[in-house]
């Protein structure tokens, strides 16, 4: 009998799926964003879905996983975009969908499995007490929350709040360890920084606790430019001023607004840049002040003032940001990609600025303004109009020479992507948690080659858990 044959046998009554082609499908991720993972992991499948409803069922797969020394994958929704959750040694893909209850909820604080999606959990604390999560991805109708933590960085809210890096904006996770008798783990403070952003290579994310804050009844707003430095500053400014508050800032170069945004095209004209805003209602009539301040500026559209008809067809604005940018580009031209840039405080308008001048159109402006390290500054996600693989290398080079560091999408590991480091501390507590290696294998440099050089000076998305 092969392990395989024997795994089926040992979680017998479980949810198993081993249909090659919905397998297939269930391995993968939006890596296709990138033409050059496209090619490196357009194969990759799993050999069986497993979709445990507890905790208990949960442990029942990594015991049986560990005797027979099967790997093991552990995926929300697919919502990631470089191959986080791609089980490239094939075995077990560790469904989450089904543990999805939001479990607690309490003034600041929500409690859910981590399976949960994320705009249901939302849901939920509306209802219960005008509450919402702080952070949340573009995706957030789609992505679960255990995936965003354990894969993403920040999003719509970060402009407020920072990423998830930041202390405070995780509460608390329940992880299980991938041994013979795996633990359960509370994990807090300085501790879920082990298994946060680590694409499950190290624990088995089951529940989160995390901060709410206060939910409103966002407006959306499309402010336009003739010229995408000009939106560059109107984010900077908006984002610097205390008393305003919004959820989301994101200036956008023409003509990728009118070109992508396709049910708010008639709003928006070919050579105009945009600025999609996230405004708290209550701050409206100070944010049309604010945007009379900018000669330049146009008010293009806001969902407070729409049709009934506009309400129903238009999504908002945060499907229009972040990755969802990218998406709907995709859609429109599948030959683009893009890249992932920290515009580092207090030079971030001037980083843009050469960026722009020495790119133009090649690399068209997409920004996220948020808080980092304290300070407001920008990500970038522009979009590469992609010719070939060493042009996108020459491109990420000529960012990194002129002081704008690349956290690369089109890398599959934790370490090359630059999301954040590998040290000794998180490296030991993989080998405690994961002794076999059978978590997510692949996608941990510092696992597979011990001698790789994880004390790197360069400035990360998450910081080295590494202390003098």
């Amino acid at each position: 009998m092969s392990a395989l044959e024997a795994l089926k046998k040992d979680l017998d009554g479980l949810q198993i799926e081993d249909n090659p082609q919905i397998v297939k499908q269930k391995s993968r991720d939006f890596f296709w964003y990138s033409p050059v993972l496209k090619g490196q992991l357009d194969h990759v499948t799993g050999d069986l879905v497993v979709t445990p409803k507890s905790e208990a069922e949960l442990i029942q797969v990594l015991k049986a996983c560990y005797a027979h020394d099967i790997p093991v994958t552990t995926r929300g929704t697919g919502t990631g975009n470089y191959g986080q959750a791609m089980p490239l040694a094939g075995g077990v893909v560790l469904s989450m969908t089904a543990m999805d209850r939001v479990k607690e909820i309490r003034p600041g604080v929500v409690v859910a499995e981590a399976g949960a999606i994320v705009s249901k959990i939302d849901e939920a604390t509306r209802a219960h007490s005008g509450q919402e999560l702080r952070l949340h991805p573009s995706t957030a109708r789609t992505a679960t929350i255990g995936g965003f933590i354990a894969g993403g960085s920040g999003g719509v809210g970060s402009i407020n709040w920072g990423g998830l890096r930041d202390l405070g904006n995780v509460i608390r996770l329940r992880v299980l360890t991938m041994e013979a008798e795996p633990k359960v783990l509370e994990m807090t403070g300085e501790d879920l920084h082990k298994v946060m952003h680590a694409y499950g290579t190290n624990g088995i994310i089951t529940e989160v606790e995390m901060p709410l804050t206060a939910a409103y009844d966002w407006v959306d707003v499309l402010v336009g430019f003739d010229d995408f430095m000009d939106a560059a500053v109107f984010g900077d400014a908006l984002g610097n001023q205390d008393g305003l508050l919004v959820k989301e800032i994101a200036p956008i170069a023409a003509p990728l607004p009118h070109d992508y945004f396709l049910r708010h095209q008639k709003f928006i004209r070919k050579d105009q840049s945009v600025v999609v805003c996230m405004v708290a209602p209550f701050a409206m009539d100070a944010f049309a002040a604010f945007t009379r301040r900018f000669k330049a500026a146009e008010m293009l559209y806001r969902s407070d003032m729409a049709s009934e008809a506009d309400l129903k067809s238009l999504p908002p604005a945060y499907e229009l940001a972040w990755n969802h940018t990218t998406l709907r580009g995709l859609r429109v031209d599948p030959s683009i990609t893009y890249l992932q840039v920290l515009y580092p405080f207090p030079t971030q308008i001037e980083g843009v600025r050469r960026m722009t001048e020495l790119l133009g159109d090649e690399v068209p402006g997409h920004l996220e303004f948020v808080r980092f390290d304290g300070k407001i500054t920008c990500f970038g996600l522009p979009i590469v109009r992609y010719t070939t693989e060493e042009r996108l290398n020459e491109i990420i080079r000529l960012h990194e020479d002129n002081g704008c560091p690349i956290f690369n999408p089109h890398r599959y590991t934790l370490e090359e992507g630059g999301m954040k480091q590998t040290d000794a501390v998180q490296l030991a507590f993989k080998r405690e948690a994961d002794p076999k290696g059978l978590l997510n294998p692949g996608k941990m440099i510092a696992w597979e080659n011990p001698d790789f050089d994880f004390s790197s000076n360069k400035l990360f998305l998450f910081p080295g858990l590494h202390r003098d």
